[in-house]
Formats: C-alpha cells, structure tokens, sequence
C-alpha cells in the first residue's frame, strides 16, 4: 500500500513536472512569436518609409495604402516608428484575400497559364484594382 501510494505520488510529480515544462516551452515560444512579430512590424514600417520618401505614388500603390496613410507614415520619427513596431499585433496584412489571386500567383489554378508572368500580371490588375477602390 505504501509502495502503492509512493508510485502514485511519483506519477503525479513526473505529470506536474511535465505539464509546467510544456507550458514553460509553449511561453518561450509565444514569446519568440511576439519578437518575430515586433521585426516584422519594424522592417515594415522601415521599409514603407523608405517607399514613400522615394516614390508616393508607386508606393502606396505596392504597400496597398491611402495618401493619408503614406502621408502619417512618412512624418513619423524614428522614436514613434520603434514605439509603433513594439506592440505585439502585426501592423501588415495580406492584401492576397480571394482564391482566384491566390491561384494565379501560386500558379495552381485549374486552367493552368504556362507563362508565369502573365498569371503574375493578371493578379497584380486584381490587386490594382482593388487599392483603386480602397482610394
């Protein structure tokens, strides 16, 4: 019975044990998930200043945004573009959100296109069109 109860004990440490190593790891991983998301933000925001210094036009043409959007980004400091980029939510998004751009640009659709660049092209007039609308 002792023997019995020392087994169980043990199984109930080794369980308890695991179960906050697991969740040791799985808050190590969120957190590595946060920090990739914090580059992320901050090669972005980089990036889409430097787009817009060069070229507006064809920059908010390529990053999907309003003039007012370009405008805000392209006056922000260095210090509210790291305070920006620190949040833990991404500050871009796929602007890819039907099957028919998908298709074309992973050139897996059913009527297979054997020129690549023009499945590219006719996605690129999708997306176009829709950063038309949005302006």
């Amino acid at each position: 019975m002792v023997s019995q109860f020392i087994s169980t004990h043990q199984t109930s440490q080794s369980f308890r044990t695991d179960h906050l190593m697991q969740g040791m790891e799985n808050t190590m991983s969120d957190e590595l998930d946060i920090a990739e998301i914090r580059e992320v933000n901050l090669t972005y925001l980089m990036l889409a200043q430097k787009l817009i210094r060069k070229d507006k036009v064809e920059a908010m043409f390529r990053l999907g945004l309003s003039e007012e959007a370009a405008d805000m980004l392209a006056t922000l400091s260095s210090a509210q573009v790291l305070k920006l980029s620190a949040g833990n939510m991404l500050l871009c998004r796929f602007r890819v959100d039907d099957d028919l751009v998908w298709s074309l640009l992973t050139n897996q659709n059913i009527r297979k296109v054997n020129n690549e660049a023009t499945s590219r092209l006719h996605a690129s007039i999708l997306m176009a069109g829709r950063v038309a609308e949005i302006l």
